[in-house]
């Protein structure tokens, strides 16, 4: 499982060109799954997404997490994570797990990290179209893959 977090001031998706969901300050995280994921990289990643010390104290210094400034989180699910440019150049998504196995994966993170936020968490829809919008605070991004633990 492999996210992208970016401490945001404020982000929004647009979901088929129709219905808009928006958070100010907190996380906007887009979230690859592989058939090889499982329970144990949910509970793992939310674990670590959710004492993240990426928002400035009083001193200025990245020590708070999410809770600690009562932070929002938009979570956009996004198979591209998974892509292989090693040969030619369209990329190869062979890597990303099929819906079957993603979509329950994707509802169990969303479960998890749910119960361990303080504020609302928003979501885009899985396999939809979607536009992204973010101001990235910092800028502040963070790369995270389950399977890159040590």
């Amino acid at each position: 499982m492999r996210t992208v977090i970016q401490r945001v001031s404020e982000a929004n998706v647009l979901i088929n060109q129709q219905e808009r969901r928006s958070i100010k300050r907190g996380f906007m995280i887009l979230i690859g799954i592989t058939h090889e994921d499982s329970i144990d990289d949910i509970t793992w990643l939310v674990q670590k997404i959710s004492k993240l010390r990426v928002f400035s104290d009083a001193e200025g210094v990245m020590n708070l997490n999410i809770n600690e400034v009562n932070g929002e989180v938009l979570l956009i699910s996004q198979f591209t994570l998974h892509a292989s440019t090693k040969k030619g150049n369209r990329p190869s998504y062979m890597e990303a797990a099929k819906p079957d196995i993603a979509i329950p994966l994707y509802k169990e993170f969303i479960k998890q990290l749910s119960l361990e936020l303080n504020n609302q968490l928003l979501t885009g829809e899985f396999g939809a179209d979607m536009q992204v919008q973010l101001i990235n605070d910092g800028p502040v991004t963070i790369l995270i893959d389950s399977k890159n633990k040590e």
